[in-house]
């Protein structure tokens, strides 16, 4: 793009701009099948556009204009502290396993993920696994980093409890460095996350913490919220059979917000996502990184960019994992009718479940 006349670019955004404008009263007003016909004759008409000046300056630029190479497949690494209590250590195992399955259902090769628990999350196991897997992993493929469990905050310092000596920020900061350029989405799932942001923040690299400072000490229900989005579609605002990092953020974002309402309990929690390398995160991002809320963040629009893998269809496993989706998306869609103990009971139910299922298939 970089390449073309300053002219065609100006053309492509004003036309863009005028067709999304009325696109979008389209979908706002519409109900009658004739304009859903006249909107999808607009967005022909906007890519017919569009796609002629693209091929007319393609064809003229020949052979001197290079290919982008595909992205390689990404890595996903989750690590699981200490729960500490039996109720936290099967609520950790849960988003644990729902996260890495939900990811090999959705076309994440099996040896592309990583799960460190029990002791070998410990702090040295974990540090000399990641440090050799950013020398063996492709240049342009994207890491994904969850970390799951209990966070301190003391003396300025964010620490995540862990077997043995706990990890710091400056232990997290130092590994991810060692990733270079690859794009880099590290989602800290733990409670005080939010004192970690700051120092990982960096270009390329999106940085979601459950919390917004590190004074949240509070368990976070915001992880399981992060992990369940990845199961089934209702978390696609879009409907394009995959799922951002940036939507599943949102969907999290808003889920822990309706259970606090529901629950008549005041948010102990506040999710927020930095991907602008600026340090500051925000809990309303936006996938054009203009913000439109009371933060006005720039955020967003590299989250909006990365997948964690491919659609939901690509990897269904079996008809047990399908009938167990479809049953949390049942539940979703009565969440508004059940009162805020039945519903989180009943879905954390289906996700043992269905974190079992995952579980025996990898021991196959």
């Amino acid at each position: 793009m970089d390449r073309f006349p300053f002219i065609t670019i100006l053309v492509y955004l004003g036309f863009s701009a005028v067709v999304n404008t009325v696109c979008k009263l389209f979908c706002t007003f519409s109900t009658s099948i004739d304009d859903e016909v006249m909107y999808d004759e607009l967005m022909k008409s906007r890519f017919s556009f569009i796609g002629g000046i693209l091929v007319a300056k393609l064809f003229l630029l020949g052979a001197a204009t290079a290919s982008v190479p595909p992205q390689a497949e990404a890595v996903l690494v989750v690590i699981t502290g200490l729960g500490g209590e039996p109720r936290f250590e099967e609520r950790f195992s849960t988003w644990t396993t729902t996260l890495a399955g939900a990811a090999g259902d959705r076309g994440l090769a099996q040896e592309q993920i990583y799960t460190f628990t029990g002791t070998e999350a410990r702090r040295e196991n974990v540090l000399a696994a990641l440090s050799k897997l950013a020398d063996s992993m492709a240049e342009n493929a994207p890491l994904f980093m969850a970390v799951i469990g209990h966070g301190s905050f003391r003396d300025g310092v964010t620490k995540v409890n862990l077997p043995g000596p706990d990890m710091t920020t400056a232990d997290f900061a130092n590994v991810l460095d060692r990733f270079g350029q690859r794009p880099v989405v590290f989602a800290a799932l733990t409670s005080a996350s939010g004192g970690m942001v700051e120092a990982l923040s960096a270009p390329g690299r999106v940085v979601i913490a459950a919390t917004r400072s590190g004074k949240e000490r509070n368990a976070s229900i915001f992880g399981q919220h992060f992990a369940a989005a990845f199961v089934g579609q209702e978390a696609d605002l879009d409907n394009d059979g995959r799922l951002s990092i940036l939507e599943a953020f949102l969907y999290a974002h808003r889920e822990v917000s309706r259970d606090y309402d529901r629950e008549q309990r005041l948010l102990t929690e506040h999710a927020v996502l930095d991907d602008n390398g600026d340090g500051k995160g925000t809990s309303e991002p936006t996938a054009d990184g203009v913000g439109d809320g009371a933060d006005d963040s720039s955020d967003g629009k590299l989250a909006a960019t990365l997948f964690l893998a491919g659609s939901q269809a690509q990897g269904e496993a079996d008809e047990e994992k399908a009938r167990l989706t479809q049953l949390i998306s049942d539940l979703r869609s009565r969440k508004a009718t059940m009162s805020p103990e039945e519903y989180e009971a009943q879905l954390e139910e289906l996700l043992i479940e269905l974190a079992l299922v995952h579980r025996a298939k990898q021991n196959k």
